[in-house]
């Protein structure tokens, strides 16, 4: 195929994914990026071409860029990144020029296109210096290769909701993503092939050296592998000045390596490029049943990274201990028989010695963070100089509902490390949400604020937000909700697809720009004087039980007006104070007392406003007169006769409180605004520090409050 044709062939494959995102309609979307990406794979020869067709995308965005037409820029920037990162092959120095002039006039663009242009360019800078250091960042984060150089560690936690996931689902998606345990040993061999072949090109023979790296051991693939980190680390450092280094260095690996290979090299086809599939991250499926769950699996990484790093660090002491000693390694000679004969020195301070039989102790997670944290600071002289935090990708399955636990369950961390910083100062939390529900609702944004009557009104908002997110994570929910029957059709097991898994790596890797969604306090008094304190994220529901079936039969007969028989029927009086949001966003305290049967509360986040954030108060009432809606931050509702309110966080039926008298909701404060420091608290009156919580869900675009 001519590389004209070819080039027109990937041009056309880039509009009907663009075409796919834009329409609605669709049955399945994603389907034509999962498509893409997977033929990449299989023929990674096809990038630079599919990069060419991008860039002619790109430049007819910036032409169009009056019309204020940005929604094909997410989409292409980030199909543009994972090719690059995925491209086993060189990319032309002309290609890249081209590449990076296109995207310093995205620049200009509004955010959150100019930003995630911008982290694009950043991207590309650093592969046109050091060809495969994105690539080689990635698998080395993702597959823990521990280093000198780059130590920090990722783990993927899944979290499903148990209301959502049945068992016949939960077995089905537990078999889908365990797939990521079954990659053969050769991450390292994968490595060092990608990198030399991205950076040497036509003069480095794939075939050749991927059967030279089968030949050697695991060992010496290790130590050449550490080379190629090494080689990436000091390009980086250097920066544009040392990319002629680079390849230089990578050159003398690749002749290195052919040398060591004692097996006779075949002929093989020197034309082809050797295949290195980014490997799937281990991710560990789990149910969330308890609200420590959270708490207690960042825990256990936090101290098993420690542990690792530690042990890494003692073993790379002692090899350049063994390295550096001048005595000629008489004792480390010894044989093991002769080391039997020497007696051991005995301790300077003997301590009584204390013997346990048939005992097991059990040490509980933040124990383990607090040993772990007195053993690390008895090593002040490791050699592990990176003090960044490693990081914990924790993805959310379910609808409205499980949103509402993890927003809990942040607090309560957020709480915790506002006393003590133990987690926070080595785990770096990332959320990830993938709605899954059981409802047989559209996900399609919805023209009105929020949709009340569905669980998925947070994974709507989302997709408004970012159409991209709409288009690949909005429709992953539905392929979920159908692996359940499609197991249970086939007796024989079947080798599950992997859309699933490729779709989750995907958003790992390429949703990294978080949109903000702000979190409130509710302070519910009980007639009894008990007070609770909880948090919500998307809705709160307020209904006086007394009048609930009036609700459902009002709901049942919309528009039809009810004969009044007395003042009662329509609802109950309440006392409402709030704060109105004005035109000059400030706040004008105000007071109500409407009769109503139940009120519903919705979080507008300011991704989805043209102002601040607010909420949506909804007072329903039989009586259609009596209906009436405000937009407010805070606002406080009180029961004025004898009866009380039935309140729901979340669309939860575990989060219900009944027999409340008074409800009191604002603004969630951030925990750890307690402990900053004077210089901090200070800022704290400008407007440039927010002390609202935010629960922090990445997506493709991202937001900022």
């Amino acid at each position: 195929m001519s590389l004209s044709t070819l080039q027109s062939g990937m041009y056309g494959t880039v509009q009907a994914l663009l075409k796919e995102m834009s329409g609605q309609s669709a049955p399945q979307t994603g389907v034509m990026r999962w498509s893409l990406h997977r033929n990449l794979e299989d023929n990674p020869s096809c990038s630079v071409s599919l990069i060419r067709a991008l860039i002619t995308e790109l430049d007819k965005l910036i032409q169009i860029h009056e019309t204020r037409s940005y929604t094909h820029t997410i989409p292409a920037l980030h199909t543009l990144s994972y090719v690059v990162m995925q491209s086993g092959v060189m990319i032309p120095t002309s290609v890249y020029q081209k590449l990076y002039e296109c995207l310093m006039k995205l620049l200009m663009f509004p955010s959150p296109y100019s930003s995630v242009a911008l982290s694009t360019l950043r991207g590309i800078k650093m592969e046109m210096t050091t060809p495969g250091s994105s690539y080689l960042r990635r698998v080395t984060a993702e597959q823990n290769l521990m280093n000198e150089r780059f130590t920090l560690q990722e783990k993927v936690f899944v979290l499903a909701d148990p209301a959502v996931f049945s068992a016949p689902l939960e077995a089905a998606v537990r078999t889908h993503l365990e797939e990521s345990s079954f990659f053969t040993d050769t991450m390292e061999k994968n490595v060092v092939l990608h990198v030399l072949q991205t950076g040497l090109g036509t003069s480095c023979q794939s075939s050749t050296l991927a059967q030279a790296l089968k030949a050697l051991g695991e060992q010496t693939t290790k130590t050449y592998f550490q080379e190629v980190v090494q080689a990436v680390e000091k390009s980086e450092t250097q920066g544009a000045g040392g990319c002629a280094d680079y390849l230089n260095r990578l050159q003398r690996i690749y002749k290195d390596i052919l040398t060591a290979s004692k097996e006779e090299q075949t002929e093989l086809d020197q034309s082809s490029v050797f295949n290195t599939a980014m490997p799937y991250p281990e991710i560990n499926f789990h149910l969330w049943r308890d609200k420590e769950d959270l708490w207690n699996l960042l825990a256990n990484f936090a101290a098993c990274c420690a542990s690792k790093s530690n042990a890494f660090d003692e073993e790379q002491k002692d090899k350049r201990d063994s390295v550096r000693s001048v005595d000629g390694g008489i004792e480390r000679e010894l044989k093991e028989s002769d080391l039997d004969d020497v007696a051991p020195p005995a301790p300077s301070n003997p301590a009584p010695t204390l013997t346990r039989r048939n005992a097991i102790k059990t040490t509980k997670a933040p124990q383990k963070l607090f040993f772990m944290r007195d053993k690390m600071d008895l090593h002040p002289e490791s050699p592990n100089k990176d003090r960044r935090r490693h990081t914990a990708r924790v993805v959310v399955l379910g609808d409205d509902r499980v949103l509402g636990r993890v927003t809990r369950a942040y607090h309560s961390i957020r709480e915790r490390e506002s006393k003590c910083h133990i987690l926070t100062e080595k785990v770096n939390l990332r959320f990830y949400y993938i709605p899954v529900s059981d409802e047989e609702l559209s996900l399609t944004p919805a023209e009105g604020p929020c949709q009340m009557e569905s669980r998925l009104s947070l994974a709507s908002l989302l997709g408004r937000v970012d159409p991209w997110y709409n288009s690949n994570i909005n429709s992953l929910g539905a392929a979920i909700s159908k692996l359940a029957g499609t197991q249970s059709v086939h007796k024989e097991p079947k080798k599950p697809s992997a859309f699933l898994l490729d779709t989750l790596c995907y958003y790992l890797r390429c949703g990294t720009r978080p949109l903000k969604l702000p979190l409130y306090s509710v302070k519910m008094t009980r007639s009894g004087c008990d007070v609770i304190k909880e948090m919500f994220v998307s809705h709160l529901e307020a209904v006086i039980p007394e009048f609930r079936p009036l609700i459902e039969k009002s709901s049942q007969k919309q528009g039809v007006r009810p004969r009044k028989t007395r003042a009662e029927v329509f609802g109950s009086v309440l006392s409402v104070s709030y704060t109105e949001i004005a035109l000059s966003k400030r706040g004008v305290e105000k007071g109500n007392t409407p009769m109503t049967c139940g009120v519903v509360i919705a979080s507008e986040p300011a991704a989805v406003t043209s102002s601040r954030g607010h909420l949506t108060v909804k007072f329903h009432s039989v009586n259609p007169e009596n209906n009436k809606t405000i937009r407010t931050q805070e606002i406080s509702i009180r029961a004025t006769q004898s009866l009380t309110l039935s309140v729901c966080l979340d669309k939860d039926s575990r989060c219900t409180y009944g027999n409340i008298q008074r409800v009191e909701i604002s603004p969630c404060l951030d925990p750890g605004c307690s402990i900053w420091s004077k210089s901090e608290r200070e800022l704290l009156f400008s407007n440039d520090v927010d002390k609202v919580l935010y629960l922090p869900v990445n997506t493709f675009s991202g937001v900022s409050p």
